[in-house]
């Protein structure tokens, strides 16, 4: 499992110009990405590891303060660009597969009591965001 987690000052998603998921910050905008051989036991360190991402203003974390998350499928994460000029998705986990780790990432981050948004899975979406900093990670379980 894979995601980039921006610091925003605000972020939100949109499918069909209707706004589906939105964040004030500071918070974290996280594109998640998941790959074929991830199995459900990755949920709960990749939910603990965002949670707990001390990239807030004061080096502190979603879990010091309550600050928001807004979490976004995104398998082109895994994206393979090593040969050629066309990206190969084969890394990516399919939709029937990453659906269900994806939401249950979401489930844990609200058991742990953060506060989160969404966008819609295998939606094609515009997602806009203010970075803050920018403060841009990768996080990888």
């Amino acid at each position: 499992m894979r995601a980039v987690a921006a610091r925003v000052a605000r972020a939100a998603v949109r499918v069909d110009d209707e706004v589906v998921g939105e964040i004030t910050g500071p918070g974290l905008l996280v594109l998640l990405g998941v790959h074929r051989d991830d199995t459900a036991s990755a949920v709960p360190l990749m939910a603990r590891k965002l949670h707990e991402l001390r990239i807030l203003p004061g080096e502190l974390s979603c879990s010091d303060v309550g600050a928001p998350l807004l979490v976004v499928s995104q398998f082109t994460l895994y994206g393979e660009t090593r040969k050629g000029r066309r990206p190969s998705w084969s890394a990516a986990a399919p939709p029937e597969r990453a659906e269900p780790l994806v939401e249950a990432v979401v489930a844990e981050l609200r058991q742990r009591g953060a506060p989160v948004a969404t966008g819609v899975f295998g939606a094609m979406m515009a997602v806009e965001s203010v970075n803050d900093g920018p403060f841009t990670v990768l996080v990888e379980v």
